[in-house]
């Protein structure tokens, strides 16, 4: 259970970041996928209220990280914010992008995996590797992987569990597992067990023109988020770093401008409330700085509470075949 019963789904990340203010004062912070309009900006703008040391916001787009950090500039003066471009679609970039911050920080207590994509159309990283699977987990794996020496050094200086790694997934990871048969979404034959779910609205169920089936490669790179945390929260306790993923809601933002007006209307009924950006960011600050969470509590969260994720995203199996997949994919060991 959280520290608090009665945050929920309207919940303010502002206030979740004022509850918990010693959490953040004086400590670096890493949020990735920071745009206008969105969990990220909400994300954002709820830990730079609390006076963290560093602040730093990684993003692909320069005029929308300027954006955000302006607003930062004007609302929170004395806050320290830095920004770096990064496309989690090249390795190099990723790699180019942790040599930036390594310059400007020695630790890192808290980072904020919140970057992702969807595309309506079959689209490859620089690395020939699907754009949903390639951004939203390799990506996310190699840039954790390379910031972990920071992590672990911020570790030795703070109470057991108090740094974390925050992973944002979705609810959309219930309509697929991971497609180890065919994870580049090439349309070949996959087991039983890799098969998406049967339950999926048509909508999500249909290929596009160039037989791609989106909703499907979107959904399997949301459960390897919470595969991924699985393998952190059992990988990097012995260094007293804590990890949690979750789903931040429906919430307003422009992450599925590509999709076509069924796809579109399939998801605006998946929620009766959609959220603002701030009360979109809510449940990434619990996970974050919430300390009853320092001793693992979860695995993964919705609307600042403990939710139930899908069997197929909580085997200890498939996390483990996850990360030795990941490895391969990024060309190195991942050793915590």
């Amino acid at each position: 259970m959280t520290s608090n019963p009665d945050w929920g789904q309207r919940t303010s990340a502002l206030s979740v970041a004022a509850e918990y203010a010693d959490r953040i004062k004086g400590r670096n912070v890493i949020v990735t996928g920071v745009a206008p309009v969105g969990v990220g900006e909400g994300t954002a703008l709820a830990f730079a209220s609390q006076e963290p040391a560093n602040l730093i916001l990684i993003s692909r787009t320069k005029d929308k990280l300027e954006a955000i950090a302006k607003i930062i500039q004007s609302s929170f003066p004395d806050v320290n914010v830095r920004t770096i471009i990064m496309d989690l679609a090249s390795q190099e970039s990723i790699r180019n992008a942790v040599a930036e911050v390594t310059g400007l920080i020695s630790t890192l207590d808290i980072l904020v995996n919140n970057a992702g994509c969807t595309h309506r159309l079959r689209k490859w990283t620089a690395e020939g590797i699907e754009m949903q699977f390639g951004v939203n987990h390799i990506g996310t794996f190699l840039l954790t992987k390379l910031l972990f020496p920071l992590l672990k050094a911020a570790a030795k200086q703070s109470p057991p569990g108090a740094t974390r790694i925050v992973n944002v997934s979705s609810h959309g990871h219930m309509l697929s597992p991971v497609r180890f048969h065919d994870y580049n979404m090439e349309n070949k034959e996959i087991p039983p067990e890799e098969r998406p779910s049967s339950a999926m609205a048509p909508a999500f169920a249909k290929a596009s023109e160039d037989g791609y089936f989106s909703t499907i490669g979107y959904a399997q790179s949301k459960t390897a988020n919470i595969l991924f945390t699985m393998s952190l929260q059992e990988n990097a306790r012995a260094h007293n770093i804590m990890s949690y993923a979750l789903h931040p809601g429906g919430v307003v933002s422009n992450l599925g401008r590509e999709h076509e007006k069924d796809v579109a209307e399939t998801i605006a009924a998946t929620s009766k409330y959609w959220k603002n950006s701030d009360e979109g960011a809510s449940t990434s600050l619990v996970a974050a700085l919430d300390p009853s969470l320092d001793e693992c509590r979860g695995l993964y969260l919705a609307d600042c509470q403990f939710f139930r994720c899908a069997e197929h995203a909580k085997d200890p199996k498939t996390a483990r075949r996850l990360w030795s997949l990941s490895e391969e994919l990024i060309g190195e060991r991942f050793i915590c």
